[in-house]
C-alpha cells in the first residue's frame, strides 16, 4: 500500500501505477494528448507535467510511477503557464478552423484549450498543405490537422502489432504514414479503427463522423459477430445507429475491436433489404407481405398437424440466450420433438462431445485475459487474427512479453510471423501429429506425474497405446519433421503455464471428436489445466454459439447440458413445464437434412440460420429443403435458405432487442436495446411465444374433440399455455436460472452490475474464471486412446488436390451481414482460391485466372490466387460468398460417429481452367 498526496488530496494505492493514472482514478484532471490507458508511458506531449517534492524539474506524470510519501501538485500557476506555452507549440501544427472541422465539440484540443484558457494562438501556424486521403473505405486522413502526438502510430504498433503506419519524413514535414505512402488498402492495415478512436483531433476521422455529433443517446451492448463478445457503444440519433465505438471498459476487449465490429454494423442493421413484414410465398414463387395475425394463424395450423419425428427446428447462434431458450422450449413442449439443433453441429459439436467425455464440460476452460500471461501458447487449427482478432491481440501481447507461440496449421497464417515454431501438417492428420507430441513427452519423462496420479484415470492404458507409435510414421503421415515435433513437445511440456487454443481446423472433420480427445490428452499429460493461463480453449465462431449450446438447442440435452435420457432430469423439466416430454433424443442438424431428403422429416422451422450455404453439399441441402411439405424461416434478410420457405418471419437485429449473449469464455453479458424494431420486425423470443400460444389453442381444440377423432394425440395439458406468457427477456432469464444449475445465480440485476461466467450456481456466487481447479466436472480427467484414421476422402488421379476451408477477417459466416457493408465489399469483394506456386505451374495456371473447382458433389467458379501460404497439394477457400458456395463441394454423406460433424476441412478436388 502506497500513500501519496495529489493537490492536497490523500490517496492510497495498492498496485504499481503512474502518478497520472492515480490522479485520474481519484478524479484529479491532468491534461494530456499522448496518454492512452493501454499504451506504454510515453511523455511526448509534455502537457501532464507536475511539481513533485524531491524531484528536479517538471516530470511528466504519465511516465512517473508512484512512490510512497509522494507530494504532487498538478495545477500551480507556474505549471499552467508552462502548459500554455507547450500547448501553443502543439496548436501551431494544427492550422484549421474549428467551425469547419467535423470533430468540432468532440476534439481533445478544444477540451484542453478550455481548461488552460487559451483563446488565440500567438505563434505562427505551420503551413503543411498535405494531400488529404479521402478515398479509403471507412475513414479519411487529413494530416494537416495532425499534432504528432504519436497515438495512431503507437496503437498500431504496440497493441495491434500491424505496423501499418509510422512517422515519415522529418522536421516540419513529419507525418504518420504508410511505407512508401501507399494507400491503407495496400498496407498492413486491417481497418480496426483503433487509430480513429485514439486520434485526439480530426486528423483521422470516420467518413460520416459529422452526423454522429450530439447523439440522442449512447447504448452499451455486445458485438453481434464472433464469439469474443466485445463490448461496444452504439451512438443513436433519430432512431438510427450513427456510430459504433469500442467500450474501453469492455471485459473481453478493453477498448479494441476488429473491422467488422467497428465499421460493419450500422449498414446491415439499417439495410434496405431488411425484411420488415411477414412474407408468404405466392404460387408464382414471389413473396407477398401479410399481417402478423394471418402469418401466425396459418403457420400454427400447419405446424399443429405434425408431431415428434415429423418436424425439426434449427435455432441460431446469432440469437440471444433468451431467444434460444424459448425456441428449444417451444420444440419440446409444443411440437413434442427433440429435433432441435443449431450451427454448433457444423463448428464445435466435437468440442462439446469430446471435452464432456474427458473433462465433464465442453466449454473453454480459461479466460481470454489469461492468454497474455501464458509462457507457451499452442495454437492449432485456428487463424485467430482473422476469426477472433481481439484474441489474436492477446496472443501477440503474450509473445511481446516473452511467451513462446507454437502455430500448428496447414496454412502459413499471420500468427506465424510471431511464432517461435510453425508446424504445417497435411490437412486431416492432427491425431497423428498430436499423438507424436505426446509420445515425445512420455519418452523424455516430461509429463506431470503428480497431477496425473492425483487427478486422472486410464493413464496406464494410454501409455501402452503411445508405445506403439513411431515418430518416423508420424513424420511420414503429417509431413512435419521429427525434430520439429520433438522441439514442440519439449516447449509445451516444460514452459509453463501453457495454454491450447483451437478452432474449427480441429473440429470440422469426420474424426473431429478424436482430435479433441488427443488435445485433451496433452493438457492432462502435462498438468496444464485447472490453473491460470493454461487449459483447453475452443474458440467459438459465432457471437452466441456457446449460449445456444448452454440453452439446450441440442438434440440430446436440455438447458445446461442436462441429458434428455436421464429420467430424473426429464421429470424435473416435465414438472416445471407441466407437460409430458419426448424421452427420445432428437436428430442432429446433419441428420435432419438426411431425413428430410427421404421425407421422414416433413416440416422445418429455421431461425436465423442459412444452411443452404453453411451446410455441406449445397445440392443435398437444397433438395432436402424442397422435399419438405412445409418450411418456415425466421430471419432479418431473405437469405438463400429463406427464399425456399413458405413463410418468412421478420426478426429484429441485436440492436433492436434486449437479452444476453454468452461469449467463448462462458461470460454472460447484457445485450441492450438501442433502437426501435424496424417496421414490423419482432424479437425472436416474442415471435416464438406467440406462435406457441396459437398452436396450443389449436391443440386444445383438437384435444376436446378426441372422442370424435381418436387419432388425435393428447398434446395439450392444462397450464402449458402460461409457459409462454413472458413480458420481457428478464423473466425468461429468471426461468433459465431456475432450471439450469450453471446459470442458477445469473439475473439481469446482477448482470447490470457485472458480467458473470458460468458456472454460477447461486446469487452469491461470483462466477467461475477457471474450470476444473480442484477436480474435473466428471471427477477425474480421462485419457483417451485414439489412433490416427485418414480422412473420409483422399486425393486420387481424378481429384488430386485437397481443398480446405477458412474464414476471412473481413467477412462473417455466410455473408448475410458483412456483404451488406460497402466498405467491406470494397476491400474484399469476391472469393479466391489459394494455390501453391508449384501446383499452379504444373497446371499452367496464373494468378488471377478463373478456374472451376470440381469435387464428387459439384463444381464452382472462382478466381485463383497463387500463394506460398498453402502447402503443395493443398488449395484453400473461405465460404462467405454465395456466388462461389464453397460448401457445395463438401461431403455430407459421412459424419463423425460421435458428434455427427461432416468433413469440411478435407475435400479432394480438381481444377479446370474457365473463361473470365
Amino acid at each position: 500500500m502506497k500513500r501519496i498526496i495529489i493537490d492536497g488530496k490523500q490517496i492510497e494505492l495498492e498496485n504499481k501505477t503512474t502518478v497520472f493514472e492515480a490522479a485520474k482514478q481519484n478524479g484529479v484532471y491532468i491534461p494530456s494528448l499522448c496518454y492512452y490507458s493501454q499504451l506504454a508511458p510515453h511523455g511526448a506531449c509534455r502537457l501532464c507535467i507536475a511539481e513533485i517534492d524531491g524531484m528536479k524539474g517538471f516530470p511528466t506524470t504519465c511516465t512517473t510511477y508512484v512512490e510512497d510519501g509522494m507530494v504532487v501538485r498538478t495545477n500551480t500557476g507556474l505549471l499552467q503557464n508552462l502548459r500554455c506555452q507547450i500547448f501553443e507549440l502543439i496548436l501551431s501544427q494544427h492550422n484549421k478552423s474549428c467551425t469547419t472541422c467535423a470533430k468540432n465539440l468532440r476534439c481533445e484540443l478544444q477540451t484542453i484549450a478550455a481548461y488552460l484558457g487559451v483563446e488565440r494562438l500567438t505563434l505562427p501556424f505551420i503551413e503543411k498543405d498535405i494531400l488529404v486521403y479521402n478515398d479509403e473505405p471507412f475513414f479519411n486522413r487529413d494530416y494537416n490537422l495532425c499534432i504528432l502526438c504519436g497515438r495512431c502510430v503507437r496503437v498500431c504498433n504496440e497493441i495491434r502489432k500491424n505496423n501499418a503506419v509510422d512517422f515519415a519524413f522529418r522536421g516540419i514535414k513529419t507525418i504518420p504514414c504508410t511505407s512508401f505512402s501507399k494507400k491503407l488498402e495496400n498496407s498492413n492495415c486491417e481497418f480496426c479503427g483503433a487509430c480513429v478512436d485514439i486520434c485526439p483531433t480530426g486528423a483521422i476521422l470516420e467518413k460520416d463522423f459529422r452526423q454522429s455529433l450530439n447523439p440522442d443517446k449512447v447504448v452499451t451492448t455486445i458485438c453481434p459477430y464472433c464469439g469474443v463478445g466485445c463490448s461496444i457503444k452504439l451512438e443513436i440519433k433519430n432512431e438510427k445507429i450513427v456510430r459504433i465505438a469500442p467500450d474501453i471498459d469492455g471485459p473481453a476487449n478493453k477498448g479494441q475491436l476488429c473491422v467488422k465490429g467497428r465499421f460493419g454494423i450500422k449498414e446491415f442493421v439499417h439495410h434496405k433489404d431488411r425484411i420488415t413484414s411477414p412474407l408468404a410465398r405466392q404460387p408464382d414463387g414471389s413473396f407477398k407481405e401479410i399481417s402478423w395475425e394471418e402469418a401466425l394463424s396459418v403457420i400454427a395450423e400447419k405446424f399443429a398437424k405434425y408431431q415428434g419425428d415429423e418436424i425439426a427446428v434449427i435455432s441460431s447462434a446469432k440469437c440471444t440466450n433468451e431467444d434460444d431458450y424459448i425456441i428449444q422450449k417451444f420444440a419440446r413442449t409444443v411440437l413434442k420433438t427433440n429435433n432441435i439443433d443449431h450451427c454448433a453441429r457444423l463448428c464445435h459439436a466435437p468440442s462439446v462431445a469430446g471435452l464432456a467425455q474427458t473433462l465433464g464440460s465442453g466449454a473453454m476452460t480459461n479466460s481470454i485475459s489469461e492468454i497474455a500471461d501464458a509462457k507457451t501458447i499452442l495454437s492449432i487449427g485456428s487463424n485467430s487474427t482473422a476469426t477472433h482478432p481481439v484474441i489474436g491481440l492477446k496472443i501477440k501481447k503474450a509473445v511481446a512479453h516473452g511467451a513462446k507461440l507454437i502455430v500448428i496449421n496447414p496454412k502459413k497464417i499471420e500468427l506465424c510471423r510471431f511464432a517461435y515454431l510453425s508446424l504445417h501438417h497435411k490437412p486431416g492428420t492432427d491425431v497423428a501429429l498430436l499423438n507424436g507430441i505426446a509420445k515425445v513427452i512420455v519418452d523424455e519423462n516430461l509429463q506431470d506425474e503428480k497431477f496425473i496420479r492425483e487427478r486422472c484415470e486410464n493413464y496406464d492404458e494410454y501409455i501402452t497405446h503411445l508405445s506403439n507409435i513411431s515418430l518416423e510414421d508420424v513424420e511420414k503421415i503429417t509431413g512435419v519433421g521429427k525434430e520439429l515435433i520433438i522441439k514442440t513437445s519439449r516447449i509445451y511440456a516444460t514452459q509453463k503455464p501453457a495454454t491450447i487454443l483451437y478452432g474449427m481446423g480441429i473440429t470440422q472433420h469426420t474424426h473431429g471428436t478424436d482430435n479433441v480427445f488427443v488435445i485433451s490428452n496433452l493438457a492432462l499429460l502435462t498438468g496444464n489445466i485447472g490453473k491460470p493461463s493454461t487449459g483447453l480453449n475452443p474458440l467459438r465462431g459465432q457471437n452466441n454459439v456457446q449460449g445456444a449450446c448452454d440453452m439446450g438447442c441440442l438434440p440430446g440435452v436440455y438447458p445446461g447440458y442436462q441429458k434428455i435420457d436421464d429420467a430424473s432430469v426429464r421429470e424435473k423439466f416435465e414438472k416445471f413445464y407441466q407437460t409430458n416430454l419426448n424421452p427420445k433424443p432428437g436428430l442432429t442438424l446433419t441428420e435432419m437434412f438426411k431425413e428430410a431428403y427421404v421425407r421422414k422429416v416433413k416440416a422445418m422451422y429455421i431461425v436465423g440460420a442459412n444452411p443452404i450455404l453453411s451446410a455441406p453439399c449445397l445440392k443435398h441441402s437444397e433438395c432436402s429443403l424442397t422435399e419438405l411439405e412445409f418450411l418456415v424461416v425466421q430471419d432479418m434478410f431473405l437469405t438463400e435458405t429463406a427464399k425456399l420457405a413458405a413463410f418468412v418471419l421478420p426478426s429484429c437485429s441485436f440492436a433492436e432487442k434486449d437479452g444476453t449473449y454468452t461469449n467463448t469464455e462462458r461470460r454472460v453479458q447484457l445485450v441492450n436495446k438501442a433502437i426501435k424494431p424496424l417496421g414490423e420486425s419482432r424479437s425472436d423470443w416474442l415471435i416464438v411465444c406467440e406462435l406457441a400460444k396459437e398452436i396450443l389453442k389449436i391443440r386444445r381444440h383438437l384435444s376436446l374433440q378426441k372422442e370424435e377423432n381418436p387419432t388425435v394425440s393428447p398434446f395439450y395439458k392444462e397450464g402449458i399455455e402460461g409457459g409462454f406468457d413472458f413480458q420481457n427477456p428478464s423473466g425468461i432469464m429468471d426461468e433459465i436460472a431456475k432450471l439450469t444449475p450453471i446459470y442458477g445465480g445469473i439475473s439481469y440485476k446482477r448482470l447490470s452490475e457485472k458480467t458473470l461466467k458460468w458456472p454460477c450456481p447461486d446469487e452469491n456466487h461470483p462466477g467461475t474464471d477457471i474450470l476444473h481447479r480442484e477436480k474435473f466436472t466428471r471427477g477425474k480427467g480421462l485419457f483417451m486412446k485414439v489412433s490416427y484414421k485418414p480422412s473420409t476422402e483422399l486425393p486420387d488421379d481424378d481429384y488430386p488436390l485437397i481443398l480446405t476451408t477458412e474464414r476471412l477477417l473481413y467477412h462473417y459466416h455466410t455473408g448475410s451481414f458483412t456483404r451488406k457493408v460497402d466498405g467491406i465489399n470494397k476491400i474484399s469483394p469476391e472469393e479466391h482460391l489459394e494455390i501453391n506456386p508449384s501446383d499452379a505451374e504444373k497446371l499452367g495456371l496464373s494468378d488471377g485466372d478463373f478456374v472451376k473447382v470440381v469435387s464428387r458433389r459439384g463444381e464452382i467458379r472462382v478466381k485463383l490466387q497463387v500463394s506460398e501460404n498453402v502447402l503443395p497439394g493443398v488449395v484453400s477457400m473461405s465460404f462467405h460468398f454465395a456466388e462461389s458456395p464453397t460448401n457445395a463441394l463438401m461431403n455430407h454423406a459421412v459424419l463423425d460417429p460421435v458428434s455427427k460433424m461432416p468433413e469440411l476441412k478435407v475435400c479432394p478436388v480438381a481444377l479446370r481452367r474457365t473463361n473470365n
